[in-house]
Parts: C-alpha cells; structure tokens; sequence
C-alpha cells in the first residue's frame, strides 16, 4: 500500500483509479510525447527516476513529456478510462518533474457509446477548469459531479511533464441481463472496498480486478498479526446479486498465504450503504451478517473455486475473512443479478 496513504484525500483512498492500464484505460491520442511517452502516464506503478538513463530523444522520464513549445498553444492527451466512471477526485502528478513540469492544467470530458473514439465533432465539457501545478508533487483535485464519463481530455499549459494521471471513481457499466452471468466483485463492473482491516502491503483495490496478478504487491495483504483474531475486507457488490461461486486467488503469496478463509454477506438498503458515515456503519454491521462460504483451507500460490455457498439470498455486501493474516491476490464472486 502507498505509505503515503494518510496523506491522502479520502477520494484517493475510497475509489479506485478507473485511468489505470492494468484495467484497460489507455492513451486515444496525445499532441507531442517527444520526451516520454504518453501511455506511462496510465501506469498502474508509482513513478520512478534513474539519474544516469537517456534515450535518442534525452532524458528518460516516467511519464508523459512534451518538448518545449516554440509557437503558441500548448499541448493535450485523450484518455479512454477503463469503464464509464463517476469521477469524484483526481491525481496529477508531477512526481521527477522539476524543471520540466507544466504550471497548469485543466481537464475535459465527454461520454461516447461503447467502442467509439472522440472526434472533431466530440462535444467536451470541462470538469476541471485551469488549475495549477507545482513540480515533483501529486496535486489532488475533488469532483463532485453526477455525470458518467467515457474520455478525458487532459491538457497541460503550454508543455511539459506529468508522471500520473489518476482518476478516482466508481464504473457505471451499462445495466446487467437477469441471466448474465457476471463477476459481482469486479472493479469494472462497479464493486469497490468498503473497508479492511489492515492493508499494510500492495494494493487492496487491484483485488478486484479482472486481470491476473503480475506480482505479491498486486493484490491485499496485511501485516503479521501480533494478538489473536483474523484480518478481514468488506466489499460493495456490482449490484445486488446471487452469488454461485467465488474464486481465491493466492497468486505470489507463498510464505504468506492465510491459512483459511470465510465469507459473510448482507443485502442492505440503499440509506444504509449509500448515507453519510456509511462504510464506517458497515464495519459494525457487519459483525453479525450471515455466513456465505464455510471455513476453506487456502494453498499457496493457487487460484481457488469455491461452490459450496451457503445460500441463494440476494446480498449487495461481502465481508472476506483470512485467518489469520497474509494476502489474496484477487477475489471474485460470480452470479446473477438478483
């Protein structure tokens, strides 16, 4: 987990980053990448500088870099987020940046059918207007918009460098079939993390996602439990559903696996899950939810499909426990919209 994490707007650390190339965000087109190129800046990593690495080009940078604008204008980048988002706060980092980073920035968007791509007949809306920007810095920008956006436009003033692009928010993907058969914990399909336990090493949100993981620090993974007890994560469901099989899986985590799990789920009304103070009423909920998964014996290093669930009720909130402690790469939970 970012050790930076406190210091953090809880919009960073609530949501997940839907401009993240592990989910599938990825550069439409960018004006000038001539120092570094515009897919780092959707890095799923944090940016990283080597004093003594050049290219053809000059000095290598992670990140997006333009050259020095010689005309007027400045430059842009148009980003396809991973799903249709509703944004609630982004990061512009300048992280390495220091005599090369932009003043300024803005940030437009525009929400467009599945498949398509923006043109010059796009209509765009600016969310954020002209902001500014410091070197070497993350620079945390709140949204608090209703809208749901397929495409970012970010644009940097006049030239310059950006090491990340973050966009934190939820999927709204378009409305599930009765019968389709989806992953109800997926990121992309509009699941998030409630709360934990403790989340001392990697990243809890990647858990959630489709991809596999690449790493022992791509997925969840506590500290070494001191005093009795389990470590536990709760995540808000895609939708309300049935869930008909869940899948643990262990990836990298070998002389860290937890020893077992169990799952516990609730179907909460919207006032409860959605109102103020709300994950925080989640957490004491859910203490007394109802079990979904029995005691399961985790291997290391394994993907994990579990069909033995407890019951078919519609629930919109599990509650993954591991016992003792250690790390889950990624977890899924499929069924049907109930």
């Amino acid at each position: 987990m970012d050790k930076t994490a406190e210091t953090r707007p809880e919009f960073a650390i609530r949501y997940p980053n839907l401009a993240s190339a592990g989910l599938g965000a990825s550069i439409v087109s960018v004006t000038d990448d001539f120092f570094a190129e515009a897919p780092r800046m959707l890095a799923d990593d944090e940016a990283v500088f080597y004093p003594d690495r050049y290219d053809d080009n000059g000095k290598w940078m992670d990140g997006w870099e333009s050259r020095r604008k010689r005309v007027l204008g400045h430059d842009h980048a148009v980003v396809a987020l991973a799903a249709p988002t509703k944004i609630r706060g982004f990061d512009v980092d300048t992280s390495h940046f220091t005599g090369n980073y932009p003043p300024a920035c803005s940030i437009e968007a525009c929400k467009l059918p599945s498949g398509a791509a923006p043109d010059e007949n796009t209509e765009w809306q600016t969310i954020v207007p002209i902001s500014p920007l410091g070197p070497s810095a993350h620079h945390y920008i709140a949204h608090e918009g209703d809208g749901v956006w397929t495409h970012l436009r970010l644009h940097i003033y006049p030239d310059g460098g950006v090491a990340r692009l973050r966009v934190y928010g939820t999927a709204q993907p378009s409305a599930f079939g009765a019968d389709d058969e989806l992953d109800l914990a997926s990121l992309i399909n509009g699941a998030r993390i409630v709360a934990y336990s403790d989340a001392h090493y990697g990243n809890y949100h990647r858990m959630l996602t489709p991809t596999k993981s690449i790493s022992m620090g791509d997925g969840w993974e506590t500290h070494r439990r001191r005093e009795p007890g389990n470590e536990w994560i709760i995540i808000a469901l895609a939708t309300a559903g049935r869930v008909e099989r869940v899948v643990v899986d262990t990836a990298f985590y070998k002389g860290n696996c937890p020893v077992s799990c169990t799952i516990d789920a609730a179907c909460l009304p919207d006032e409860l899950a959605a109102g103020p103070d709300a994950d925080r009423l989640l957490v004491t909920s859910s203490m007394y939810w109802k079990p979904l998964l029995a005691d399961q014996k985790l291997t290391p290093d394994h993907e994990h499909t579990f069909t033995d669930i407890l019951h078919n009720d519609a629930v919109t909130h599990l509650r993954i426990n591991i016992h003792p402690d250690g790390g889950v790469a990624r977890f899924k939970a499929f069924g049907r919209k109930a």
